[in-house]
């Protein structure tokens, strides 16, 4: 008897001081490895923010690029033979009425513009290009008679295509009435062309008509942190873009020489001008979209060794995002291709 109770008396539980070192071990336990978890977590969301930085970055460079490439698409390029050496990137003015309507906007024939955002702003690019099928297959001028004009044959036209009549440097447009005037394929009908600034063949100084169908034009920028073709949203974590013209010596010259910002006479280039550029480089800023705690950014981004500065400070606590930048060089192959003609 006496045995079976001291037995029983060694059986008891653990101490109040036992069970409270117990509950201390098991806290700093878990503290450590909740210390562990939150340092995996935020490592975790600054690379799959990093990730999603590159993405965008790189689905913004792509948006824009795929566009500026169809710069110029749709302009006839016509014969080398100086007599007859007329093209429609010789146009001056550029912009021109096609319509008659002040509610509807003037045809720009300039392929590409870059809109200066200022020292440190974002720039904003525009984008022009005929999608023609036939490429803006130009065809003879032979007669005029009002508004209706005697061609060669009207391949390529279709009703309410935008027609351009070039001789020289000098440009009308109109809008495309009749195609074909019910299967006669020699003459086409025309909304209000300006017969006095073309000339009849079939001499060496004839006017060239061109069907370009419709204008496609997009502007891309920087709004809000995300990029907007023709204000509508593309990309979001995209913070700023810098574009600069690549211009030749020459207009007959393929050969870039040079990369200006679209500053001084750059802002609206004269017709020989914007002839000698050949490229766009461009520069796309995507961010992080994590807020760090602290500051994980010393100094704003660069586009490239003298390009033109970004400036962030606009953005609240820029410094606590982190950036990448992406640039590109886009050849204008459309009038690279017109430049032994310019």
């Amino acid at each position: 008897m006496y045995l079976s109770k001291k037995y029983k008396t060694n059986q008891l539980g653990f101490t109040l001081v036992e069970l409270m070192v117990g509950l201390v071990i098991g806290l700093i336990a878990t503290l450590a490895i909740m210390q562990t978890l939150s340092q995996f977590e935020g490592q975790k969301r600054t690379t799959v923010g990093t990730a999603d930085a590159q993405v965008n970055g790189s689905i913004a460079l792509y948006s824009i690029q795929r566009q500026v490439q169809m710069a110029g698409y749709g302009l006839p390029i016509y014969d080398a033979n100086s007599l007859k050496n007329d093209s429609p990137l010789k146009c001056s003015p550029s912009t021109i009425d096609h319509d008659a309507d002040v509610a509807t906007a003037r045809v720009d024939l300039f392929p590409i513009a870059i809109t200066d955002g200022g020292v440190g702003g974002s720039d904003q690019v525009t984008v022009r290009y005929f999608p023609n099928p036939s490429g803006g297959l130009p065809v003879n001028v032979v007669t005029i008679g009002g508004s209706i004009l005697g061609v060669d044959n009207t391949l390529g036209c279709a009703d309410n295509d935008i027609a351009l009549v070039v001789h020289g440097t000098t440009c009308t447009a109109a809008r495309v009435n009749d195609a074909d005037l019910a299967t006669d394929t020699t003459h086409v009908t025309l909304a209000g062309p300006d017969a006095a600034s073309m000339t009849t063949g079939p001499g060496v100084n004839y006017a060239r008509l061109s069907c370009l169908g419709s204008l496609v034009q997009f502007t891309f920028r920087v709004n809000a942190n995300q990029l907007e073709s023709n204000s509508a949203p593309v990309i979001s974590e995209i913070v700023n873009m810098q574009a600069q013209y690549g211009i030749s010596a020459t207009a007959s010259s393929n050969q870039i020489t040079q990369w200006v910002d679209a500053a001084g006479i750059w802002v609206t280039p004269t017709v020989t001008n914007r002839n000698r550029i050949r490229a766009i480089r461009l520069a796309v800023v995507s961010r992080n979209g994590l807020l760090e705690k602290t500051n994980v950014t010393t100094a704003a981004p660069i586009s490239w060794a003298g390009g033109p500065a970004i400036d962030l400070s606009g953005t609240a606590n820029w410094q606590q995002y982190r950036y990448r930048v992406y640039e590109t060089i886009i050849p204008l192959r459309n009038l690279t291709w017109s430049g032994q003609w310019l």
